[in-house]
């Protein structure tokens, strides 16, 4: 270190030092990096890894809550020689929706709300990272999550039929349905949840408005379907299922993956209607991940 005194006209003491900056000549990771970490980042938050113990606690029970069931089927199953699950590998996310929406609810305010309220969000535009890449990687942890939530029973499930010597390939066969129908299930949530949870950079208005759009839609729309069913009205219990999202879920799966309709009466939708039902799910994805993008060309101004 040098340094080199000079003398102010007042008689003041002026002071440079040298202290030796360099710059940068590491590898620069770019995008890809950036987008991957935030990805990584973003998912093991849903399930509160690195965060706080306290932070842990919900989504790991709710995760045993989804477990749990599925080994007590498949307790069953072994035990009384069963010939085939008591419970459909497409029928186990339509059961367990409550819990699946207690974790949406939870986790994808946690995953946007603390950067919108805290005015992080500019921090990581200031980065080689972009807003597409920002919302990409957010939408992309939050189906992961969900995916892990509602697949890792399936696969419980699949594991003990085999335990039990059930028939492979009917086995496998729903367990791929399975996955592909909580695939698709895992996409619309997270589109809708995130929607949801940026609106606000309160937390816990987020919580509150995934929790309405899920539950509120549901609860109208299977009262409207049993009233049209005890009315004599079938034709129209398939076309109700279009305004909820575990409904449309239910519909494609009826429609195109051999799945029961969980409908009042079992009036699920045909393949014609269920073409409409994954049309109208295929443009809610694409109609999330965009009001996702307009909200945050906003929040980055």
């Amino acid at each position: 270190m040098t340094a080199a005194d000079t003398r102010r006209p007042d008689g003041a003491q002026t002071r440079i030092h040298n202290i030796g900056y360099r710059s940068y000549d590491g590898s620069r990771l770019g995008r890809a990096y950036a987008r991957r970490s935030l990805y990584s980042q973003s998912l093991r938050g849903t399930y509160g890894l690195g965060r706080s113990a306290k932070s842990k606690v919900l989504p790991m029970i709710l995760f045993a809550v989804m477990c749990v069931p599925a080994a007590i089927v498949v307790a069953v199953a072994v035990q009384t020689k069963m010939t085939d699950l008591p419970l459909d590998y497409t029928r186990y996310a339509i059961t367990t929706q409550a819990v699946i929406g207690l974790f949406l609810a939870a986790q994808a305010p946690q995953s946007v709300s603390r950067d919108l309220r805290f005015r992080t969000v500019p921090l990581y535009f200031s980065r080689p990272i972009e807003r597409g890449d920002y919302v990409t990687a957010k939408y992309a942890a939050m189906a992961s999550a969900l995916f892990i939530l509602t697949a890792s029973p399936l696969v419980v499930l699949y594991l003990g039929s085999l335990l039990a010597k059930m028939d492979f390939a009917d086995q496998t066969a729903g367990f791929a349905q399975g996955l592909v129908s909580v695939a698709l299930l895992s996409l619309l949530f997270a589109g809708l949840g995130l929607v949801m949870a940026a609106l606000t950079p309160r937390r816990g208005f987020g919580v509150a408005a995934v929790i309405a759009v899920l539950t509120i839609s549901y609860g109208a729309v299977s009262t409207v379907q049993a009233i049209a069913d005890v009315q004599g009205s079938t034709g129209a219990v398939p076309w109700l299922g279009l305004f909820s999202p575990i409904t449309l879920i239910d519909g494609v799966q009826t429609a195109f993956l051999g799945a029961t309709s969980a409908f009042p009466g079992g009036h699920g939708p045909g393949t014609g209607t269920g073409a409409i039902y994954l049309l109208v799910v295929l443009a809610l994805i694409a109609g999330s991940y965009a009001a996702l993008m307009r909200r945050y060309r906003k929040v980055g101004l």
